[in-house]
């Protein structure tokens, strides 16, 4: 949750116990619904990532049964963790 703060609220430099300062140590008001929105809508890249054959295991698919093959192995991934 802090990465994301810190990545919605630019102005905020550091979160201590849930509570977010600005650089001269002033509070910073920010939105716990907005925050959770875009955790929400953005859970399917880290399932994606878990999901999704190592790099060599791609490349290994790439070359032996070509583009086609490694296009249905990665749709597999992106069917099961749609965008929201």
């Amino acid at each position: 949750m802090n990465t994301v703060i810190l990545k919605l609220y630019p102005q905020v430099t550091v979160i201590r116990g849930g509570i977010a300062y600005d650089a001269d140590g002033n509070k910073v008001t920010y939105d716990e619904t907005a925050v959770q929105a875009y955790i929400d809508a953005n859970a399917y890249k880290g399932l994606r990532q878990a999901e999704y054959p190592s790099i060599p295991d791609q490349l290994d698919t790439l070359y032996h049964s070509g583009l086609d093959a490694w296009k249905a192995q990665i749709k597999t991934v992106k069917d099961k963790f749609p965008k929201v």
